[in-house]
């Protein structure tokens, strides 16, 4: 495990940071098909008692499980918490994990995302400690943020890694961002990479319409923003997915589409999914290669 980490310390200082991810994925794209074939579609001042900085990998069981038990061909690709950046001085707390994939063929692609969250996390701790001193030169005040990470699906072809963020400064909003990896062809999912067109943008568009007012009218208790429900609000109603909207595949082969709390419902709703039925789109898929 030292060798390991020494040898991940390196690729992170060794590697530079891509401005945009989709390079390297057509970069990724590239060397898989030198490999096998794939469907092309497809790839597309605060005092140092209160922050602690914990470097090196460590394992986290409540939040990332371990790829460790599932069998795969070659090395086993491993998700695991490569830092922690913690502050706690009693009005103010932050609790923020940066992931790293391991194992990965493909060290491109592995260093690109890896290499991603660690400055997405790294920018979240400074804007953190920014917000913190202009909340202290006010009089002070209660904020915290926790962000971590969540291995959503881990077969032997898909692993889906979600990050997320829990902002509290008052209110509390939640967001989450995933990444969906084909460990087989070693690429990178995108949303319309699954895709013939966009068709699919107006046909997932309408089926989670139709689960929204379904589920209102199951259980009361349930509130979404979208028309036919009584619960209208013309500027906030869902009308339609952004184009590359958060997805993840599910263990069972089904998108599920992912809107970040206050995206399309109260507040008490959190983070909601809706998994969408693959007869839905079986006529705008590429393949069911993925979505099954």
């Amino acid at each position: 495990m030292d060798r390991r980490l020494e040898q991940l310390k390196q690729e992170y200082s060794q590697v530079p940071i891509p401005e945009e991810l989709d390079f390297v994925v057509r970069e990724a794209l590239n060397q898989t098909r030198r490999r096998k074939p794939v469907f092309r579609k497809y790839m597309a001042g605060v005092g140092a008692a209160a922050i602690v900085l914990v470097a090196g990998i460590n394992m986290s069981p409540a939040l990332a499980q371990p790829l460790s038990e599932v069998p795969v061909v070659g090395s086993i690709v491993k998700v695991l918490t490569f830092r922690e950046y913690k502050i706690d001085n009693g009005t103010t707390q932050a609790n923020i994990q940066v992931p790293a994939i391991t194992n990965l063929e493909n060290k491109t692609l592995e260093q690109t995302l890896n290499n991603k969250y660690l400055e997405e996390s790294k920018k979240l701790y400074d804007d953190f400690i920014v917000e913190m001193n202009e909340l202290k030169q006010k009089g002070g005040g209660h904020m915290g943020v926790d962000s971590g990470y969540v291995v959503k699906t881990d077969t032997d072809r898909i692993l889906a890694v979600g990050r997320y963020v829990v902002n509290t400064v008052g209110s509390s909003s939640t967001t989450f961002k995933y990444d969906t990896i084909d460990k087989e062809n070693q690429v990178l999912l995108t949303l319309p990479g699954l895709f013939r067109d966009d068709q699919y943008i107006n046909l997932i568009s309408e089926t989670i319409k139709e689960q929204m007012r379904e589920q209102m009218k199951a259980d009361p208790q349930k509130i979404y923003w979208v028309e036919g429900t009584g619960n209208e609000m013309p500027e906030s109603n869902f009308k339609a997915i952004a184009p590359d909207q958060s997805f993840y595949i599910n263990k069972d082969g089904k998108l599920v589409i992912v809107f970040d709390k206050y995206e399309v419902a109260p507040g008490y709703m959190g983070v909601v999914e809706f998994t969408i039925l693959t007869s839905a789109l079986a006529d705008v898929l590429v393949s069911n290669e993925y979505i099954k």
